[in-house]
């Protein structure tokens, strides 16, 4: 039996733990609220400082280590430290006490760097163990998966915080992404022996990525693709790291509330990317992606008017249909544009890209939330990041379907 395929969708299991608890749910309330307090919205900005901070290392450092991957031979390794780097961080959120903001933003940087890093990795492994006429669905079913492991962890998570362990659940989602992620480091193909030297790996990296991005910005189709993902993908990020927070601070949801939501939304999540997934293959994930943008435009201004929790968590539920599915669609799309042998170079521009994406709206958000006292004009500006997605997006030839 080829186990790759089910290691590979193992892995997302494993990382949702990190993706449902620290990054959407529980910690950032946590951070925002207690460690830092967020009167006046300085809870938001420092959040938003974190994470754009953390994605501007990983989209600076892409390049190099696609690189690495590439000439060295050490993608397996580097996508194994990455991983560690980011359990470690995570198991030393229990140190973390109010008013630690500066310790708590260093540990979240690094945590976010290891994730967000080790998934440069983990996307270059795709096209080597799928055939091009199933890579949506593999894709799709890799986001499905991560979806029912965001579901399991967030349970964990609600049985700790129903007892008063907060603390304890950091070290539940280091321990989570530790075991469910063994599988992929087992069995996902091995680093070939042969390779260069690190550094001059990294410089070749560097420049090949560089020149991989260049050649991509001068094909009209392949540069309004990087742009509309850009763009898009932000309001996307800035949702995902932003929605508990606006939740708890703006409609007073509490922790096991918070939970609660998060979890109809990753039910809704896994629905939608499991009965898309194979529409991604036959209308092209072209289609699927302005379809899913069309979701979020809706849901991002239907928020702004929202004061009752139940309306929220239904239109939470909305969104959660559409979330793993543009992300899906996306990659299966990206995939058409990759070169046979450069995996990773293709995927550092990939991430160089979709990481920059997460810099400026958790920014936007944070200042927007602190300038005008409310979380409300902040929401409403992530429309325009559908809007402007949609519009590029639209304009891009390909992402046809692909089945023989």
């Amino acid at each position: 039996m080829n186990k790759t395929i089910p290691s590979w969708c193992l892995f997302d299991f494993a990382n949702s733990s990190y993706s449902a608890v620290i990054t959407a749910t529980i910690f950032p309330v946590y951070y925002a609220n207690i460690i830092v307090g967020n009167t006046a919205g300085m809870g938001d900005i420092w959040w938003g400082r974190a994470i754009s901070v953390s994605m501007a290392i990983v989209a600076i450092t892409s390049p190099f280590l696609g690189g690495i991957a590439d000439y060295a031979k050490i993608r397996k390794k580097l996508l194994l430290f990455l991983t560690f780097l980011c359990i470690a961080a995570v198991a030393s959120f229990s140190f973390l006490r109010k008013d630690m903001a500066i310790e708590g933003f260093v540990l979240i940087v690094l945590a976010n760097v290891g994730m967000e890093g080790g998934l440069v990795f983990y996307n270059s492994f795709l096209p080597e163990i799928v055939q091009p006429t199933h890579q949506g669905r593999v894709s799709a079913w890799g986001f499905g998966t991560g979806y029912a492991g965001s579901i399991f962890s967030l349970l964990l998570a609600l049985f700790l915080v129903s007892h008063g362990m907060i603390n304890s659940i950091w070290l539940m989602v280091a321990l989570f992404f530790a075991v469910f992620s063994l599988p992929a480091f087992i069995f996902l193909p091995s680093d070939p022996k042969a390779g260069t030297k690190i550094f001059v790996s990294a410089i070749d990296g560097f420049c090949h990525t560089w020149g991989q991005f260049k050649k991509m910005w001068l094909n009209k189709n392949q540069r309004k693709f990087l742009i509309a993902y850009l763009i898009y993908e932000d309001g996307v990020n800035t949702v995902i790291v932003f929605s508990s927070i606006f939740a708890a601070t703006t409609l007073g949801f509490k922790s096991d509330e918070l939970i609660y939501m998060y979890l109809i939304v990753q039910a809704t999540a896994l629905a939608g990317v499991f009965l898309m997934a194979g529409y991604i293959d036959y209308w092209g994930p072209k289609r699927v992606i302005l379809l899913s943008l069309i979701l979020w435009i809706a849901v991002s201004i239907a928020i702004f008017f929202v004061y009752g929790k139940l309306l929220f968590a239904i239109i939470a539920a909305i969104a959660g249909f559409g979330l793993g599915t543009v992300q899906a669609a996306t990659r299966a799309f990206y995939t058409q544009f990759i070169l046979p042998g450069k995996e990773s170079e293709f995927f550092g521009v990939y991430s160089l890209v979709g990481k920059s994406s997460a810099i400026i709206g958790p920014l936007v958000f944070g200042y927007l939330s602190s300038t005008f006292g409310s979380q409300r004009p902040a929401v409403l500006s992530i429309a325009l990041f559908f809007l402007l997605g949609f519009v590029i997006i639209k304009s891009v030839s390909g992402g046809q379907p692909n089945v023989s």
